[in-house]
């Protein structure tokens, strides 16, 4: 069953990327309490290993030297303080190797998970912290049960493994008495760190099954509800009505500049009524002819209508004219292939005005234009 949020709406959503991110911010990342522990005892025990025979040294020196004290040492209190500083200094450096180990293990361990981290916003003083009603709810959520089992087993679980590790080394443990200082000393390390060993490696059990199941807690709470991801949604992409009416004006901005170049044209394409395209052809300009408009429909319309009120000649040409409003864009220049088409449509134009002038008789209209079969278009 999903979560629900403070609302009471259904957590159902995987968390997006935007979502993760401010998670981040908030200095929420999933942690391993377990893998901690794992790795403070492991390399608790790794170091131990290494300068075990320093500590052991170190110890029985300590020893010795604590049973071999005269009466006038004992009455002399700086001779105790100079006991004690030969004695710490000992074992010093054993203490800084172990406990060294284990503070790096530890950070290691909490970075293992979630890497590093570090959020001013998380360290903000925050109400619902210090409110003991939230304070009661997160003390007795589901969670909380969750961890409190975790940490019962683990401890029993630990103990357990530890305690039957040392019952069986319950005859050497016995039998240091028996043993010189350096001897027992030596041999309690061992068991020591044969027990570490043990608990370990019942840690390592408890560490691989908590890492999978916070990583699984944490993308669960990151979770999002349908209104979250609309809303984020709006954020980012912004709102789809704002951006359709954003879309509407782009488009008759763009027409209007479109309508502008119309009374320039020297031919419109129509289909008769569905298409319409104007032309231009600058004969010095070396370049082949430009569409300046073209439009379907009502635009269409608006387009005959301009060309009409500047005594721009129209040619019905369905073929071409589908053609061409398919195939070129708004100030592109026609392809190729359409080459001959277009020329023949624009030397009929010349024509027809050269007859206006009276210097010409009355071109036939251009039929059967040779329109390529890539650039037909079956009618709507």
């Amino acid at each position: 069953m999903a979560e629900e949020n403070e609302d009471g709406q259904e957590k159902s959503e995987d968390p997006s990327e935007r979502r993760l991110e401010k998670g981040l911010e908030d200095g929420q990342v999933a942690r391993s309490k377990e893998l901690a522990t794992l790795l403070s005892l492991m390399f608790g025990m790794i170091a131990m290993y290494f300068a075990g025979s320093m500590l052991a040294e170190a110890l029985a020196a300590i020893g010795r030297d604590a049973f071999t004290i005269s009466r006038g040492e004992l009455a002399d209190k700086s001779s105790m303080a100079t006991l004690l500083g030969e004695s710490s200094r000992a074992v010093i450096g054993g203490i800084i190797v172990v406990g060294g180990a284990g503070m790096i293990a530890a950070i290691a361990g909490n970075l293992g998970v979630g890497g590093f981290l570090l959020s001013a916003k998380s360290l903000m003083p925050k109400g619902s912290r210090m409110n003991p009603l939230q304070g009661l709810k997160r003390m007795f959520s589901a969670n909380s049960l969750v961890e409190l089992v975790k940490s019962v087993l683990k401890v029993a679980l630990t103990a357990g493994i530890g305690g039957a590790a040392l019952w069986a080394q319950l005859d050497i443990l016995l039998s240091l008495a028996d043993m010189p200082i350096e001897q027992a000393i030596e041999k309690a390390l061992t068991s020591v760190l044969l027990t570490v060993l043990y608990m370990v490696s019942g840690l390592i059990l408890v560490a691989a099954l908590d890492v999978p199941y916070q990583l699984y807690e944490h993308k669960k709470k990151m979770r999002m509800t349908l209104k979250e991801v609309k809303d984020e949604f709006k954020e980012t992409e912004g709102s789809p009505e704002l951006k359709a009416r954003v879309r509407q004006v782009q488009r008759e901005m763009a027409n209007r500049r479109m309508m502008q170049k119309v009374p320039d044209a020297d031919v419109i394409v129509t289909n008769p009524t569905h298409y319409a395209i104007a032309l231009k052809y600058d004969p010095h300009g070396g370049g082949a002819p430009t569409v300046l408009a073209k439009g379907k429909d009502e635009l269409a319309m608006r387009i005959r209508e301009k060309a009409s009120e500047h005594g721009i000649a129209r040619l019905e040409t369905p073929p071409l004219a589908r053609a061409l409003y398919h195939s070129v864009d708004i100030d592109q220049e026609i392809p190729a292939g359409l080459y001959v088409a277009v020329a023949q449509v624009l030397a009929y134009v010349f024509q027809l005005n050269e007859h206006f002038k009276g210097r010409a008789q009355r071109p036939a209209h251009p039929s059967n234009l040779p329109i390529p079969t890539e650039f037909r278009v079956d009618p709507d």
